[in-house]
């Protein structure tokens, strides 16, 4: 069913000291091919306010979230066949994969999901197609979305083959740092307080963010890879002992949404390092943690410190539950 969220949403260029996560989202949501980003954290680190913030500059500004109880046929949708035989056309009823269209797929605890239900979510995630097939009878519809999956690692972790699937992933951990967990309490009791008026201070900059994931969009397909980027991938994938070429793929493409997010005129070998480690986290093989070549491992850029910058990896501005939950639209034209 579609609702509308009936309180405000917290604005996603007001969250405090979540940079690398920030960047992971946007870095998806300008090209969800990339294949979805995994959250992991201890509880209260603000991940699904994060999400939900996403969900607000997306085309559609859904949020879908996907129940630890779903089964398959309320993911993909299911196929009437009765009817198909009956009258010769296939009755399709749409399920969550279908609904978060054009938004953000949120997956609380994904790790405790079946991993066959699992797989088909990042199946989808990467491909922006759903086929259904029963009997003989298919269905296919684009599912272009943003997924977004969070875990407590203390709850049990995802398998191997599974977390390589996800495109990006981001470690959240508890702030132990006084000024920072100020600034953070001060920006939620000020929302809490004054929602509407919190939120138009902040109207400019969720209208930039709207405007440059809309840009990027369309600036995508004009980017291409030079030798020294393909090289500087290769080189960290191999230093991290990825397996396959998942990860090489995943960062180009993460690459890519960063120079065009960034209105930059070609894909440099700095784009690939700002985004090595949100690719490489959850690829890395700790088996060669001893090797000799560990220290070139860890020599990609790690992320930005929570508490240096908000906004760290963006350049200034230039000049001149089966619940779909819609959430406000802003007030820039939507992409």
């Amino acid at each position: 069913m579609n609702e509308t969220i009936s309180s405000p949403v917290f604005p996603f260029s007001a969250l405090v000291a979540q940079a690398p996560l920030q960047q992971a989202l946007l870095l998806a949501a300008v090209d969800p091919s990339i294949g979805g980003v995994l959250v992991s954290g201890p509880r209260g680190t603000a991940k699904s306010t994060a999400a939900r913030a996403l969900a607000e500059l997306m085309p559609e500004g859904k949020f879908v979230t996907l129940p630890l109880g779903a089964s398959e046929e309320q993911l993909i949708g299911t196929l009437d066949i009765q009817s198909a035989l009956r009258d010769g056309g296939v009755k399709f009823s749409p399920g969550l994969l279908a609904k978060a269209h054009l938004g953000v797929l949120y997956v609380d605890e994904v790790n405790l999901l079946p991993n066959p239900l699992v797989d088909q979510l990042l199946d989808v995630a990467a491909s922006g197609v759903n086929i259904v097939e029963r009997d003989g009878i298919s269905h296919r519809h684009d599912a272009r979305f943003v997924l977004i999956g969070t875990m407590n690692p203390e709850e049990g972790e995802l398998r191997p083959q599974l977390l390589d699937r996800f495109g990006l992933a981001v470690e959240m951990s508890n702030c132990f740092d006084a000024s920072v967990r100020q600034r953070i309490v001060k920006a939620r009791l000020a929302f809490d307080a004054g929602p509407d008026a919190f939120r138009a201070r902040h109207e400019s900059e969720q209208a930039s963010l709207n405007q440059r994931i809309h840009a990027a969009r369309a600036a995508l397909s004009t980017f291409d890879f030079d030798d020294a980027v393909h090289a500087r991938v290769s080189e960290l994938c191999i230093a991290a002992h990825v397996d396959g070429l998942r990860a090489d793929i995943v960062m180009l493409r993460a690459a890519r949404a960063l120079a065009a997010f960034e209105s930059a005129s070609s894909v440099g070998v700095t784009h690939v390092e700002r985004v090595a480690d949100a690719v490489l986290k959850h690829r890395r093989r700790e088996a060669h943690a001893s090797s000799p070549d560990h220290a070139e491992r860890e020599s990609a850029p790690r992320e930005t410190n929570a508490g240096d910058s908000d906004w760290g990896y963006l350049p200034p501005e230039p000049a001149g539950t089966v619940k779909v939950k819609q959430v406000r639209p802003l007030a820039a034209k939507k992409a």
